[in-house]
């Protein structure tokens, strides 16, 4: 039975990050429409609901990412007679999968021991782990474009070169913004970073990204919206106005492009808090043996220490994970709902003369820095 348990925990992690991403992404669209209602002072969705004793129960909206799911799955699926039927089919997976996966790297936790094993709270622990989310998010370029191209459209074929183009535009940013920080903490294994940034800079300031790195901090949100294809950057899929790479879909299909969208919105979130906001780490709580401490809890840059157990101490570690992914997907959807769409030809140029020369000056410096204090 012993060698079982390696297997079901991995298990237990798996689904747990499936479990994170899906349950998460599904709410995200009812907050969405929820928070663009409040910024454009609109009621929000409220129509969906359920009878029950003979009372309509809306619950403040919260039925309608279930409602979305039934029309999805319910809607006939429609596919052009030119379409080349095998890519057109594999094109939503392909954009999906990678949003998927790259969560596996992102630790929501640190390590715990329990009866002599440790148990890691990320689904994958590999030492080029960054390197990896950087790998498999490019392979979305793929869906992105064969979804244009399979559809026999020209105008889904247009949307398609154009999303693409501005993903690869952004993706050679968003690498350069984070090698600042590789250079710094020296690893390339985001645990690693993250326990990096549980030290201090002189004795009170945590030796977080954002902290050492702050221009690094914007360029790779920037980017990452970018790639995401998101408001401001949304030239590729503009539902209103402009026609996209996946105007030919329609049913479930299209609802895994939609459903990559949100996916995506939440590893951000989870890169951001990793590389930029100490992942799991909270301030000024360390584990035993730092500043006499005989276990986990919170040791003051005055001197005052205050003790809350191992247990107590990975519960709010994991928490402050959970608080953070949060905040900064509210803080995309605030994002999208406050600032104006760019001119395509703004979007190039930003990514192109602007943010990768940045990167360029800011790792060049980094380094320069790094190699004067070695």
């Amino acid at each position: 039975m012993d060698s079982l348990y390696p297997v079901l925990w991995d298990l237990i992690r798996i689904g747990a990050m499936i479990g994170l991403c899906f349950g998460l992404a599904g709410p995200l669209t009812w907050a969405e429409r929820r928070q663009s209602a409040m910024i454009q002072d609109r009621v929000g969705p409220n129509r969906a609901g359920v009878t029950l004793f003979g009372q309509r129960w809306t619950v403040f909206g919260l039925l309608h990412p279930l409602a979305d799911a039934i029309k999805m799955l319910t809607k006939e699926d429609t596919i052009n007679q030119r379409a080349d039927r095998l890519l057109y089919n594999l094109a939503p997976l392909i954009a999906l999968m990678p949003a998927l996966v790259t969560f596996a790297v992102i630790p929501i936790g640190p390590d715990v021991i329990w009866n002599g094993e440790r148990y890691i709270l990320q689904v994958a622990r590999l030492d080029a782990g960054i390197i990896y989310i950087f790998a498999v998010s490019s392979i979305a370029v793929f869906g992105v474009t064969l979804a244009g191209y399979a559809s026999a459209s020209k105008l889904a074929m247009l949307g398609g070169l154009r999303a693409s183009a501005q993903m690869i535009s952004y993706e050679v940013t968003m690498g350069l913004s984070v090698m600042g920080l590789v250079l710094i903490y020296g690893t390339l294994e985001p645990y690693a970073m993250v326990e990096a940034q549980g030290e201090l800079l002189g004795g009170w300031l945590p030796k977080w990204g954002i902290f050492i790195q702050p221009l690094s901090f914007f360029i790779f949100l920037t980017a990452a919206i970018a790639e995401n294809k998101r408001v401001p950057f949304d030239l590729a899929e503009g539902e209103s106005e402009i026609i996209g790479y996946f105007v030919e879909y329609s049913g479930m299909k299209f609802g895994m492009f939609f459903m990559a969208e949100y996916i995506e919105v939440i590893v951000i979130a989870g890169m951001l808090t990793t590389f930029f906001f100490g992942g799991w780490q909270v301030p000024y709580l360390f584990d035993a043996g730092v500043a006499g401490l005989t276990s986990a809890g919170f040791a003051f840059p005055w001197g005052a220490t205050f003790e809350i157990g191992n247990v107590a101490a990975t519960l709010l570690r994991v928490g402050a994970f959970m608080f953070k992914l949060l905040f900064f997907c509210w803080f995309q959807l605030m994002l999208r709902w406050t600032l104006p769409r760019f001119r395509y030809d703004q979007v190039m140029s930003l990514g192109w003369r602007r943010l990768l020369p940045l990167s360029l000056v800011n790792l060049v410096i980094t380094a320069a820095v790094v190699v004067a204090l070695q």
